[in-house]
C-alpha cells in the first residue's frame, strides 16, 4: 500500500516538501549518530582479544570515542582513538622506532573488521533515515 499523497495544488505541494525537507537533516543526524556508536561498540568489542589486541587494563579499548558533529543537512561523525598505540595495534609494527627500539610486532585488525560489519548497509540506513522525512 502507498503512502504517497496526491497533490493538486502548487503550493500545498512547496509547503510539503518545505516541511520534509526540514526534517531530513535532524532524521539522517540520528541515522549517523546511531550509526556511529554501533561503529564504536563494534571496534570495543573487537578490541577484546584475539585477533584483534588482547585486553591487559582495558585502558585502549575504554579510549575509543565517537564524536558526532550536526551540519546543516545531516551530521558528520568520527570515530577513533587517540590511545598512542592504536595505529600499532591495527596495523602491526616492524622497525626501529625513533628512539632505536626495534619492533616485529604483527597487525591485530580490529578497525577494518568493524567497518566491514557495519559498510555494507550505512549508505541504505542513511537513505531509509532521509526518505522517511518525506512519509
Amino acid at each position: 500500500m502507498s503512502r504517497a499523497r496526491k497533490f493538486t495544488d502548487p503550493d500545498q505541494l512547496a509547503a510539503a516538501m518545505a516541511q520534509a525537507a526540514a526534517r531530513v537533516g535532524p532524521a539522517t543526524a540520528r541515522a549517523v549518530g546511531h550509526e556511529a556508536m554501533v561503529l564504536q561498540a563494534l571496534i570495543q568489542a573487537a578490541a577484546s582479544g584475539r585477533p584483534g589486541p588482547n585486553v591487559i587494563t582495558g585502558r585502549y579499548r575504554a579510549s575509543w570515542q565517537a564524536q558526532v558533529r550536526p551540519r546543516r543537512n545531516g551530521a558528520t561523525a568520527v570515530v577513533g582513538t587517540f590511545a598512542p598505540q592504536g595505529r600499532r595495534l591495527e596495523l602491526g609494527f616492524y622497525g626501529a622506532d625513533s628512539l632505536g627500539r626495534v619492533y616485529a610486532q604483527p597487525p591485530f585488525p580490529h578497525v577494518a573488521p568493524a567497518l566491514a560489519l557495519i559498510q555494507p548497509r550505512f549508505a541504505e540506513r542513511i537513505a531509509t533515515a532521509a526518505m522517511g522525512a518525506f512519509a
